[in-house]
């Protein structure tokens, strides 16, 4: 398989439409049609069904397309090998990371490492810590920075510790929490019930929340953003409890930091993970060794 038919054959199943695969590699629809009869030809098989406007991809098919996938991830690792066998600076991280920490902590982080390393190309998947985990274990990534414990067997660094706080338009007491009405922060828990993903942050408070309250939270939203959260408790319709790093400058809440049976923080830990393997990548290495200078630092 060529790397261009595998980049096809993923861009198709992306699309999950003709054209709009066509228009996303900037050639005409007849184009890929073509190719696509031209790779069944190759192989004497058939790797699209098509019924109406609708295709799915046959056996054959959905086997070129999972092979296109792990091909290009080996191409890709091969790539980034020679570069340093030739001792060239240049060269293509693949980190995944955490959706808050991306939003909130990692675009300076980034910035200052481009000035630094400015040959450097940064490719990022963001979402759930355990997608990102996912990402990491296939090798589809090298560096995952996640929130919440994880089997990992690789290298690992805590990178910070974050405070899991309430937060409330005016001020409340801790002890009158189950008869205030909660905002409840549930990270994409509305869009993909079906894969139930872990939730780290979820399980973190439930258990300070049982430990402390015999009734359950008086629960009247379940939002899947921050920002939405917080927008609404700007506007006085709640409280809700959040990782306190999601909070700038220009919020104005009353915050209260959850606290364990010691009178101790609770915190929302995240960790810097990758194989040992990695390291053999200069590019690599210096991220690493810049994100724990940093983050230790700052």
């Amino acid at each position: 398989m060529k790397e261009q038919d595998c980049i096809l054959l993923i861009t198709i199943d992306e699309e999950q439409n003709i054209t709009k695969a066509a228009q996303r590699l900037f050639i005409s629809q007849p184009t890929v049609t073509y190719r696509v009869q031209q790779i069944e030809q190759e192989y004497n098989i058939k790797i699209i069904n098509r019924v109406g406007n609708r295709f799915s991809f046959t056996p054959e098919g959905q086997y070129l397309l999972d092979y296109s996938k792990k091909h290009l991830i080996e191409l890709s690792k091969m790539k980034d090998h020679l570069k340093v066998l030739k001792k060239d600076s240049k060269g293509t991280i693949r980190i995944g990371v955490s959706s808050n920490f991306a939003l909130y902590k990692l675009p300076p982080l980034l910035k200052q490492f481009l000035e630094i390393h400015n040959k450097v190309q940064i490719k990022i998947n963001t979402g759930w810590s355990s997608e990102v985990f996912q990402l990491l274990e296939n090798n589809e990534i090298q560096i995952g920075i996640i929130t919440g414990n994880y089997n990992w067997i690789g290298e690992k660094k805590l990178l910070n510790e974050d405070p899991v706080t309430v937060i409330s338009k005016n001020p409340i007491e801790i002890s009158d929490l189950p008869y205030l009405p909660m905002i409840s922060y549930q990270p994409n828990n509305l869009i993909r019930k079906t894969q139930k993903p872990t939730n780290p942050l979820s399980e973190l408070v439930n258990n300070w929340w049982y430990h402390n309250f015999k009734t359950p939270p008086l629960i009247i939203m379940e939002l899947d953003k921050v920002e939405t959260c917080k927008e609404m408790v700007r506007n006085n319709l709640g409280y809700s409890i959040l990782p306190k790093s999601c909070l700038t400058k220009d919020d104005h809440f009353f915050v209260y930091d959850l606290k364990d049976e010691n009178n101790q923080s609770i915190y929302r830990k995240t960790w810097l993970l990758y194989s040992e393997s990695a390291l053999e990548l200069a590019t690599v290495s210096n991220f690493i060794n810049y994100m724990k200078l940093k983050m230790t630092t700052d």
